[in-house]
């Protein structure tokens, strides 16, 4: 069984395993855990990482340079065995670096550092991926934490709601049943400012805002501590559950599936960013309870 190491701060504990460098619990002084617990009935992540793709490619493969390559849905980063490259009390650094298993699937030389830190009430994870080649490297990366619904405190999942830090009157995007992104934009459930969770809103799957204004949003519910989570930098964000558990998946993401009837290479794909050789890019978000 992969190691679980344990950060701390005054307010804060995170636990984090090396298998897929995935946060398994956050709890504040009082105990609460706001992490999913992963019941294997319904979904056994907690908060795996992203990398290198983010959600689905058409056939589950994509071509770069002539090539076809196989690369299964969220890629590969959250199946992976990190190693320690630093601790400290209040920190964490997990790496996973070029492999002949990751060359199987993604044929770049990369190092993906995670770095997780708790300053008083917040917890900051960011990936921070290294082009270690001499080819440019397309990337997507995203977040995909499963937090309690209900949140801790509270009698039962209903009043939760999400407010964005601006109000978010632009179309949402579906999956279609192969997982790729729907062409058809539909209308959003967001009023103003402001989403009121229901499990209804997931019996097609996650929504997905690839048009967001906001790098910001609260997470709260009747008698709850508020859930701040800052995305400065991510561009898209998706909202995930499975009707009837007891999680919200709030996903900071950079790219998305690839779009119904998509055919270009990697590079071409939507949402990708480009990492020059020798150059670093990374990717941030934070939770801070309150």
């Amino acid at each position: 069984m992969a190691a679980v190491h344990r950060i701390r701060s005054d307010r804060l504990t995170a636990d984090i395993s090396e298998s897929g460098a995935e946060l398994q619990r956050l709890t504040d002084a009082a105990g609460r855990d706001y992490v999913w617990d992963g019941d294997p009935r319904w979904w056994a992540g907690r908060a795996p990482i992203l990398f290198p793709i983010v959600g689905t490619l058409a056939g589950d493969h994509y071509r770069w340079h002539g090539q076809h390559y196989p690369l299964a849905r969220h890629g590969f980063a959250r199946r992976s065995i990190f190693t320690v490259a630093d601790q400290d009390p209040d920190g964490l650094v997990l790496r996973l670096d070029t492999s002949d298993e990751t060359r199987a699937v993604w044929p770049f030389a990369f190092s993906l550092e995670m770095i997780y830190a708790v300053r008083g009430a917040t917890l900051t994870m960011t990936g921070r991926v290294t082009n270690a080649g001499e080819d440019s490297m397309p990337v997507s990366f995203g977040f995909h934490p499963a937090l309690r619904w209900p949140l801790p405190g509270a009698p039962s999942k209903e009043g939760h709601v999400i407010r964005f830090d601006k109000a978010e009157p632009a179309h949402v995007r579906r999956l279609d049943a192969a997982g790729l992104l729907d062409p058809e934009p539909r209308p959003t459930p967001v009023k103003g400012d402001t989403l009121r969770l229901e499990d209804r809103l997931f019996t097609e799957d996650a929504l997905i805002f690839d048009n967001l204004s906001s790098r910001s949003l609260v997470y709260e519910g009747p008698g709850t501590a508020r859930l701040l989570i800052d995305f400065t930098g991510m561009p898209e964000l998706g909202l995930w559950m499975k009707p009837g558990a007891s999680y919200i998946c709030i996903e900071p993401w950079q790219g998305f599936s690839d779009p119904a009837g998509f055919t270009g290479t990697l590079d071409e794909k939507p949402g990708m960013v480009m990492i020059a050789p020798g150059e670093r890019r990374s990717f941030t978000m934070a939770i801070t309870i309150g």
